[in-house]
């Protein structure tokens, strides 16, 4: 059961509460709503204005539990992706961030977390700002190289109505540890799991969502690669058995080539209605 309880009011559009023992800051300005879990800075909603829906996808069964992972929204997985290394997908999405900063004026609301390691130096840095759209910088400042990816959950009506575009033509279908050819355009049937390799030039890809009528649109940069998902019938923690109809990841991210002190990658979102 989920307990909510306030902590404090940093503005009026800023307030502070505790999800269950998670500390989660919530937004409510006139571009719009959003939430922010400071474990993992991770961002679980958000809904520009006049959206009728959120563009993220949360679980309703996420336990909010501190060192627990939280299904959905964006996870930050850093310092490694994957199961390289324990706990999957890195430290930083299980352990608290600091807010560092933040302006909210008229037209935008700029956040900044910062990731400390023990001696309390910073390790990375995500900074969030909402306008009509939403752009997340993230910044690694280790001394070593570092995979990170943006594992984006993305709320849509029914997947079987979904379809992902601009895709390059060939990726790791991890499923069969197989390179395979696709086409540019996907449409979810089945487990899907997919790395694919991106240029420098890769700039842009959507989700079409004919069951919502509307488009998210995604655009990278500093990214190295990829990611599509959907579990479709495996079973996952923190899912319940018909989750995947109404969710699709597709993640921005540096696996192939690990991001380099001072590099970033950069996300912007943006909701396109039909």
């Amino acid at each position: 059961m989920l307990k909510i309880t306030h902590i404090k009011s940093l503005t009026p559009e800023l307030n502070l509460f505790h999800y269950n023992d998670i500390p989660v800051l919530v937004i409510k300005h006139s571009v719009g709503e959003a939430k922010i879990a400071l474990q993992g800075a991770q961002l679980l909603s958000w809904k520009p204005q006049k959206a009728k829906h959120d563009i993220l996808w949360l679980s309703n069964i996420a336990s909010f539990q501190r060192g627990t992972a939280i299904r959905g929204g964006i996870p930050l997985c850093y310092p490694w992706f994957g199961g390289i290394q324990q706990p999957a997908h890195g430290t930083a999405r299980l352990d608290l961030w600091a807010l560092n900063d933040y302006k909210v004026n008229e037209n935008s609301v700029w956040l900044q977390f910062h990731y400390l390691n023990q001696q309390n130096q910073r390790q990375a840095q995500l900074e969030i700002n909402f306008t009509q759209d939403c752009e997340l910088t993230f910044t690694h400042y280790g001394e070593k190289l570092a995979q990170a990816v943006l594992h984006s959950y993305f709320r849509v009506g029914d997947i079987h109505q979904v379809e992902v575009t601009h895709l390059p033509q060939q990726g790791l279908n991890c499923v069969t540890q197989q390179q395979e050819n696709y086409p540019s355009s996907r449409k979810i049937d089945q487990h899907i799991d997919c790395v694919y390799s991106i240029p420098p030039s890769h700039k842009q890809n959507r989700i079409v969502d004919d069951s919502l009528k509307r488009q998210i649109m995604l655009e990278q940069q500093g990214a190295s690669n990829l990611v599509l998902w959907n579990p479709w019938h495996k079973a996952m923690s923190d899912m319940t058995p018909n989750d995947y109809q109404q969710m699709i990841c597709l993640e921005t991210g540096s696996i192939d080539r690990p991001l380099q002190n001072g590099e970033s990658i950069v996300l912007r979102l943006a909701l396109l209605a039909d």
